[in-house]
C-alpha cells in the first residue's frame, strides 16, 4: 500500500481516466487514499496533515472534479439513521452476552447493507484506532478540502431521505428509546424520589418531538441558542442526568444488579448520545463556515462510533466499575473488624487465628481420611471441596481468623486512607503518610494472625494423628510423609505457583461475599424474610427479624467461605484431569502437613527437608498474601478511579514510615493510638467518626 509523500500523485494517476475514478470496487479508491494518510502508531503522533492532498487538488483541477464527483456518487442516497442511534450503546441488558456479542464481531465483524454509511465506514476507517488519528487532522485543513471538493453542508439538504432529516430522526428513535426503557420498574425502583414526578424522559421526548414537527414542515432548518424550544431540551436532558445519577447514588442504599446497571449505563450512553447529535444541529448565527464545522463535527462523530462500536474494554470499564465499588464496599467494612489498633485488638486477633488453627488441624486429619477413601477423582473433589467448606465456615461462624482471609477484606480499607491521602494539599512525600500508618496496623495484624493460625494448626495435627496413632495403631501419614514435605519445598516442588493460585481464590471469594451482599441489598433480603407471613405466624416476629439480621449478616460470608472451600477442593482434581498442574497450598494447611509429614516419618525426616518446608511454609503465606491483596487493591483502584502510578508512592511512604516506626509493623504502639497527619487519629473512636462520615455522605 502507498505511504510515501508521492503516494497521492501516484493514486489519482493510478485510478483517474479522462476525468473519473474508475476501479475495480466502488470503494477501493477511497480506501487507499485514507491508507495514505493513516499512521503506523497514533500514540507516537499529535497531529495528522493532509496537506499532501490539498495542494494536488489546487493544482490538479481535473483530478479535484474527479474525487468530488466520485465521492458524490460514493455517499448519496445512503441511511445512517441506526448506526447513530445504536452504534456503540448497549443493546442488550444481559453484560455478558453483550461482550461475547463484541468479541465475536472483533473476529468476523458484522457488514451491513450496502446501501448504508455504516458499510462505507467499515470499509473504510475499519482499524479501532482510525478515529484517534482522523480528530488530530486540523480542522482549518478539513474546512479547506471542504471547499475544494465543493461539498453542501448538511443544512443544505431538502430530500427527504436528506441527512439532516436521517439525523433528526436518529435523535428521535433514542428519545423513545430513553422514554421506555426508563419507565421499566427495575429501574423506577432506584429513585423512588421520582416516584410521583413526570419522567424527565417522557418530557424530553415530547419536546423534541415539537422541535422534529418544526423541522419537517420546514418552519425551521436550525436550532439557535436562543430558541425556547432549545432551552427546554437542555432543561430536560440535565433533569434525566440527574435521574440517572441518582439510580446510581441510590446503589450503596438498595443494591443494584448487573440487569439494573446495563440499563442505567445504555440510559447513560443514549443521552450522551442525543448531547452531542443536538449540538451539531445548534448554531449562533448560521453563518457558511458555522454549518461547515457542524458538519464536519458530525462526520467526525460517525467514524468515531463506528470504530468504538465493537470496544470491549471499555464495555467492560464502564459496565463493572459501579459493581465493583459495590463490592469493594461491602469488603471495606467486613475488612476494618480484621485491623487491629489498639494491644486488646490486637492479642484478641492472635486468640481467633489459634482458634482458626485448631479447626485447621482437624480439616488436616479429615483430608488425609478423605484421600485414603476408595472413591473417584471426581469424589475425591467432592470430598476435599465438603471438608474446606465446612471447615471454613465453622472458622467464620465461631468468630475465628483464617489469616489469608484477610488481604481480601481490606483493600477497601486502605483505599478510603489512599482517598483521604490524595484529597490533602500537602507534599506528595507527606500525602501517603496515614496510609502508611493505616499499612502498618494492617500489617501487624496479618502478622499475628499468621501466628496464631500456624502456633496451633501444627501442634493440633501432630496431637491429631498422635491420638489416631494410640487408639487405632494406624500411622494414617506413613504412606505420603514425603510428599507432604516435599510440597512445601519451594524449590523441589511448584508451592509458590500454588500458593498465587489459592492467593487467587481468597480474592474470588472476598468478590462473591461483596456480590452475595451487594444482590441482598438489592434484592431486599432482609425486609422480605422479616415480613414473611408465615414465618412470623409460626416463630414470632423478634425471631422472624433475628433471623432476617442473620441472614443478612451472616449468608455474605456462609457463601464466600463455601465458594472458597470448593475452589480448594477442585483445583487439584481439575489440574489432573487438565494435565496443567495446578494446585493451592495454604500456609495454615501447609504447617498442619509438616506436622503430618514428621509424625509419618517416625520423627525421623532428613533435617534439610525440615528446614525447606518450614521456610516454604512461610514463603508460602507470604505469597497467598501478596497475590490475593494485589487483586482485591487492583479492583479496589479500579472502583476509584485511582491512576495505578500512584502505588510508587505509596511504596515510597510506607517505606519511609517503616524505616522510622519498624516496631510499628510487629507490635501495637503503647498508646493504642497510631496518628495521621495534621493531628487526625486512626484509632478506634476516629475509624467510627470516619464510618459515621461516610454513612452520612451515602
Amino acid at each position: 500500500m502507498l505511504r510515501s509523500p508521492h503516494g497521492v500523485e501516484e493514486l489519482f494517476n493510478k485510478y483517474v481516466i479522462d476525468g473519473k475514478v474508475y476501479a475495480t470496487e466502488d470503494l477501493l479508491f477511497i480506501v487507499e487514499l485514507v491508507h495514505i494518510f493513516r499512521p503506523k502508531n497514533n500514540k507516537k503522533i499529535n497531529r495528522v496533515s493532509i496537506d499532501a492532498l490539498i495542494a494536488y487538488l489546487k493544482t490538479h483541477d481535473i483530478e479535484r472534479v474527479a474525487l468530488m464527483n466520485y465521492l458524490i456518487e460514493l455517499l448519496s442516497n445512503r441511511n445512517f439513521s441506526r448506526m447513530v442511534s445504536d452504534a456503540g450503546i448497549l443493546q442488550d441488558a444481559d453484560f455478558f452476552d453483550e461482550v461475547k456479542k463484541r468479541m465475536w464481531a472483533k473476529v468476523l465483524p458484522y457488514q451491513p447493507e450496502k446501501d448504508t454509511y455504516e458499510y462505507v465506514l467499515n470499509q473504510v476507517f475499519y482499524k479501532h484506532t482510525d478515529a484517534e488519528w482522523v480528530f488530530m487532522i486540523p480542522e482549518e485543513q478539513l474546512i479547506e478540502l471542504f471547499s475544494l471538493l465543493e461539498f453542501s453542508s448538511i443544512f443544505s439538504d431538502k430530500n427527504d431521505g436528506s441527512t439532516l432529516n436521517e439525523l433528526l430522526t436518529s435523535i428521535d428513535i433514542i428519545t423513545q428509546r430513553m422514554s421506555g426503557r426508563a419507565m421499566e420498574s427495575s429501574i423506577i425502583n432506584m429513585v423512588p424520589e421520582y416516584s410521583h414526578l413526570e419522567s424527565p424522559f417522557r418530557a424530553l421526548e415530547h419536546e423534541f418531538t415539537v422541535v422534529l414537527q418544526s423541522f419537517q414542515k420546514e418552519e425551521i432548518k436550525f436550532l439557535l441558542e436562543s430558541d425556547i424550544n432549545y432551552k427546554q431540551i437542555i432543561v430536560l436532558h440535565k433533569q434525566c442526568q440527574e435521574f440517572v445519577n441518582q439510580a446510581f447514588k441510590n446503589s450503596s442504599k438498595y443494591g443494584i444488579s448487573m440487569k439494573v446497571n446495563q440499563s442505567l449505563l445504555r440510559l447513560r450512553q443514549q443521552l450522551a448520545r442525543v448531547n452531542v447529535l443536538i449540538s451539531v444541529l445548534v448554531m449562533p448565527e448560521a453563518t457558511l463556515t458555522e454549518k461547515r464545522q457542524n458538519t464536519l463535527k458530525f462526520a467526525r462523530k460517525l467514524i468515531e462510533y463506528n470504530c468504538y462500536k465493537y470496544n470491549v474494554s471499555g464495555l467492560i470499564k464502564e459496565s463493572t466499575q459501579l459493581i465493583s465499588y459495590e463490592i469493594t464496599q461491602h469488603t471495606a467494612k467486613t475488612g476494618e473488624h480484621y485491623i487491629t489498633n489498639t494491644g486488646k485488638e490486637y492479642w484478641n486477633m492472635f486468640k481467633g487465628a489459634m482458634g482458626g488453627g485448631i479447626i485447621v488441624g482437624f480439616m488436616c486429619i479429615l483430608k488425609v481420611f478423605a484421600h485414603e477413601t476408595d472413591v473417584s477423582g471426581f469424589g475425591h473433589a467432592m470430598l476435599y471441596s465438603l471438608n474446606y467448606a465446612l471447615g471454613f465456615c465453622v472458622i467464620y461462624l465461631l468468630g475465628f481468623t483464617l489469616a489469608t482471609k484477610q488481604p481480601a477484606m481490606t483493600a477497601a480499607t486502605i483505599i478510603k486512607a489512599i482517598e483521604d491521602g490524595r484529597k490533602q494539599h500537602i507534599d506528595d512525600a507527606d500525602k501517603h503518610i496515614g496510609f502508611a500508618k493505616l499499612f502498618a496496623r494492617l500489617f501487624r495484624s496479618q502478622f499475628i494472625a499468621f501466628i496464631g493460625n500456624v502456633i496451633l494448626a501444627f501442634p493440633m495435627a501432630l496431637l491429631l494423628v498422635w491420638g489416631i496413632d494410640m487408639l487405632f495403631e494406624v500411622n494414617i501419614a506413613e504412606h505420603d510423609w514425603s510428599k507432604m514435605l516435599v510440597d512445601a519445598d519451594p524449590i523441589e516442588s511448584r508451592a509458590l505457583f500454588h500458593a498465587g493460585i489459592a492467593g487467587i481464590f481468597l480474592f474470588l471469594s472476598g468478590i462473591i461475599s461483596g456480590n452475595v451482599s451487594n444482590r441482598n441489598k438489592h434484592n431486599k433480603v432482609f425486609y422480605r424474610i422479616q415480613e414473611h407471613p408465615w414465618l412470623k405466624r409460626n416463630i414470632g416476629y423478634t425471631r422472624t427479624t433475628k433471623l432476617a439480621n442473620w441472614v443478612d449478616t451472616k449468608w455474605p460470608g456462609i457463601a464466600s467461605n463455601i465458594c472458597f472451600g470448593f475452589f480448594m477442593g477442585t483445583c487439584g482434581t481439575i489440574g489432573v484431569f487438565l494435565g496443567l498442574g495446578i494446585d493451592i497450598r495454604h500456609i495454615t494447611f501447609v504447617s498442619g502437613n509438616i506436622a503430618l509429614g514428621l509424625y509419618g516419618s517416625g520423627f525421623d525426616a532428613p533435617m534439610h527437608m525440615l528446614i525447606w518446608a518450614f521456610i516454604g511454609m512461610w514463603m508460602i503465606g507470604f505469597m497467598n498474601f501478596l497475590v490475593s491483596f494485589s487483586l482485591s487493591l487492583f479492583l479496589a483502584f479500579r472502583s476509584r478511579n485511582i491512576p495505578f502510578k500512584e502505588t510508587k508512592d505509596l511504596v515510597k511512604a510506607t517505606w519511609r514510615h517503616f524505616r522510622s516506626f519498624p516496631i510499628e509493623f510487629f507490635l501495637p504502639t503503647s498508646s493504642g493510638v497510631v496518628e495521621n497527619p495534621h493531628n487526625l487519629t486512626t484509632g478506634k473512636a476516629s475509624d467510627k467518626k470516619e464510618d459515621s462520615n461516610k454513612d452520612n455522605s451515602h
